[in-house]
């Protein structure tokens, strides 16, 4: 203590020294939800321009460039540089594209015979976590009650197009994996994102397991593709249209919860999803007495809809934790 209402901190040298802050320099102090003061040489609240180059060979499989851009997408990086010796070949311009269609906010920027600068034209703070949350659910609502429509009403087309709109899932779950993860790098940026370090990491693993109900979905349409060729009796088209219901309610519960910050609602929806499970029991035993190929794809539609009431509930946990932490 300094005088009579003054207070100083002393900071470690080698931290001083690491980070490059020199006399006269401005510190920011950010407060934290737990009470804690974070100290950062960063107190502009902007991004920090990251840049990473992958130098490939014409023998690069392709499938693994692409997982290499996502990763450094996901890892926050706003410049991507892709060189090759000798020039890069129409493929790997293929995968690039591939990637620029399935990310949110990168585009090519500068292109020559032996280099593509792709870089992050989105403002992350633009697009707040809770906004996107909704939006992964409208888009999964839709597809599942359109996997049903599908089975109900005989429509293959509808069911192949049930296929196509996963990886709409798959951009915005990425779009909140990169938020999360620059955030961690940089967490003056939370309060710009109108969010804090709590609700981020919340809603990324909300957000991973929407993307994996999207994968069963998926899963459930391309099962209805062949229950639907196999004609199938409508009395059991009926419970499976039940059962969806049902399981279709305890997500949008969940979500409610998480949006709305009702605890009761999430406890609720973990209760509740006992019904299902014996549903999809009664599903499971009318499934032994028809044919072997109807039997295959009705088990893989009622498992589908199971682990969705499954991921509800963990939603649903996720959300408790969550709103408890933030009283505390």
């Amino acid at each position: 203590m300094t005088g009579g209402s003054s207070f100083i901190i002393t900071l470690p040298k080698e931290w001083v020294k690491l980070v490059k802050i020199h006399k006269n320099d401005p510190i920011g102090l950010i407060q934290q939800t737990d009470g804690t003061l974070l100290i950062t040489p960063k107190i502009d609240k902007k991004l920090t321009r990251r840049q990473i180059e992958f130098t490939i060979t014409n023998d690069l499989d392709q499938d693994f460039l692409f997982r290499k851009l996502i990763g450094a997408y996901i890892a926050g990086f706003n410049s991507i540089l892709v060189t090759s010796k000798p020039r890069i070949k129409p493929a790997t311009r293929a995968t690039i594209q591939r990637f620029i269609q399935t990310t949110i906010g990168q585009e090519i920027v500068e292109e020559t015979d032996i280099s593509i600068m792709i870089k992050d034209l989105l403002n992350p703070s633009e697009l707040p976590f809770h906004r996107t949350i909704k939006r992964m659910h409208i888009i999964i609502k839709g597809m599942y009650q359109d996997a049903v429509r599908a089975l109900k009403e005989n429509d293959i087309h509808l069911a192949e197009d049930i296929i196509t709109r996963d990886g709409d899932i798959d951009r915005l779950h990425w779009l909140i994996a990169r938020q999360h993860r620059i955030i961690q790098q940089n967490v003056s940026f939370v309060e710009k994102m109108g969010s804090n370090s709590n609700t981020a990491t919340t809603a990324y693993l909300i957000s991973r397991i929407l993307e994996r109900i999207g994968d069963h979905i998926n899963r459930i349409a391309s099962s209805i593709i062949q229950l639907i060729e196999s004609t199938i009796n409508q009395s059991i088209i009926q419970k499976i249209d039940y059962a969806s219901q049902q399981s279709l309610s305890l997500l949008n519960n969940s979500i409610s919860s998480f949006s709305k910050k009702e605890i009761k609602t999430a406890n609720n929806t973990i209760t509740n999803t006992k019904n299902l499970y014996v549903l999809c029991e009664e599903l499971d035993t009318i499934a032994l007495g028809l044919s072997p190929p109807q039997a295959i794809h009705l088990g893989y539609v009622v498992e589908s809809i199971r682990r969705i009431g499954e991921y509800a509930e963990d939603i649903s946990e996720c959300v408790i934790n969550h709103l408890i932490g933030e009283k505390n």
